[in-house]
């Protein structure tokens, strides 16, 4: 068994791993940290929770280890690009704990925080930089930020990216790096567009691929389970209160069906919260948080979740609402199961829809038929007994509409052009006839 003291690590980074308990690499750190070491652009293929920010952290730190160089003003060495400000986060703090005794600063770009602050720690540049697209691109539009001096660029989770619809972003970025650099290139599934998207930043890559495409966590339990729309939020319920759960992650397919099974279960006195792109950056990392300690057991969550959410000791995962991209479904059960772990997936589907049609192609991308589970026994009477949450007052239209404004999070989503008014300022109030 190949150990990380026999890939030729430096020695403060293979101190860092003692530290943390860390001998043996993953399989995706055993075939590409040798490869990353020599310099090669690398094309990665691995399913969520196998180790992917180690295998390119690892020996990105080498890299400065052993070629130590003053920080660029305005700049970074190295620039990793993630899809979610939870994921970046993640990633800069796994920079930090291998890293902790090399003298290398990192640092995180997202939105949902007042750029001010990013600006400054920008000022005198970083060895690490991990940003989200958007907030990266407006730094760069303020001329905060340079990107002339990255040597090494990493893209994690690729076709999340595309799912995110940063595209156009990415292409931006990519004519702005310098020519001459190390790319690492990381994505749980290659479709075609991937591929392609891929080649604009890979310069004969090694391609490492640890499972199938598309493959699903070996240890996950997977059931399915018959239902009507209406009846899902008790069914849910119920599941939450007689399963033995010690972490659980609900996913809803929008923002408002996330707050709404919510709302549900907190009046069945189950402790929960949300996680989604309306909630502000301090409500993430409060939830976030007190999920990582175990204040509460459920975090029902949204798509843009399903990769930025690392947490040891997820036992159970549940699809509320199955995904429309089938990908997505291996996204989401790959959050239990993690560091040699079981766990169990539960999808509460609507044949009557389109998620029969959904669970088909799920079916048919795993190649796993998920085993039925029925309805739990006495469920109508259990059903007709829960509590139903307070009613919230609808507020006028034009309130909502402040608050969503006001709430929505900026600098990590695509920018829209702006659409101002048709000819010029003050030609729509048309002419004015002069009276007597």
């Amino acid at each position: 068994m190949t150990q990380f003291k026999d890939l030729g690590l430096a020695e403060p980074i293979l101190k860092a791993l003692a530290a943390k308990g860390y001998a043996d690499p993953t399989p995706i750190q055993r075939q590409a940290i040798p490869a990353l070491l020599e310099g090669r652009d690398l094309c990665g293929i691995a399913q969520t929770g196998t180790g992917k920010t180690a295998a390119f952290a690892l020996p990105s730190l080498d890299y400065f280890s052993r070629h130590p160089k003053p920080r660029p003003l305005q700049g970074c060495r190295m620039l990793v690009l993630s899809p979610t400000r939870e994921l970046a986060a993640q990633i800069a703090e796994s920079f930090r704990t291998y890293g902790r005794f090399l003298r290398l600063s990192v640092e995180t770009v997202f939105g949902g925080v007042p750029i001010g602050r990013q600006v400054n720690k920008l000022r005198a540049g970083v060895d690490v930089l991990v940003a989200t697209p958007g907030r990266l691109l407006d730094l760069i539009d303020q001329r905060a930020l340079s990107l002339r001096d990255v040597e090494i660029f990493v893209l994690d989770e690729a076709d999340q990216m595309l799912d995110l619809g940063f595209i156009h972003a990415l292409k931006r970025i990519e004519k702005l790096l310098p020519a001459r650099r190390q790319n690492l290139f990381f994505s749980a599934t290659m479709p075609k567009t991937i591929a392609d998207l891929g080649d604009r930043f890979l310069t004969d890559p090694v391609k490492v691929a640890v499972t199938p495409v598309a493959s699903t966590a070996e240890r996950v339990e997977q059931f399915v389970t018959f239902v009507s729309q209406r009846e899902k939020q008790a069914l849910l319920t119920v599941m939450l209160k007689d399963e033995p759960i010690d972490r659980a992650l609900v996913f809803t397919r929008t923002k408002h069906g996330a707050d709404k099974v919510v709302r549900h279960l907190q009046a069945a006195g189950i402790g929960c919260a949300a996680i989604h792109g309306n909630k502000s950056q301090p409500q993430r990392t409060q939830a976030l948080q007190a999920f990582r300690q175990g204040d509460i057991k459920i975090l029902v969550a949204t798509d843009i979740a399903a990769r930025g959410i690392d947490v040891s000791g997820v036992s159970h995962v549940f699809n509320f609402e199955l995904p429309n991209v089938p990908e997505q479904y291996v996204h989401r059960i790959g959050r239990t199961a993690r560091a040699g772990r079981e766990g169990r997936a539960i999808s509460l589907v609507d044949k009557a829809g389109e998620e029969g049609q959904w669970l088909r192609q799920i079916e048919r991308l795993t190649k796993i038929a998920l085993a039925p589970l029925p309805l739990p026994e006495g469920f109508d009477r259990i059903k007709a007994s829960l509590p139903q949450p307070a009613q919230t007052p609808v507020k006028p239209t034009a309130q909502r509409r402040h608050e969503q404004a006001r709430q929505a999070p900026a600098g990590d989503r695509p920018k829209r052009p702006f659409r101002g008014r048709r000819g010029p300022v003050g030609a729509h109030r048309g002419a004015v006839k002069k009276m007597g």
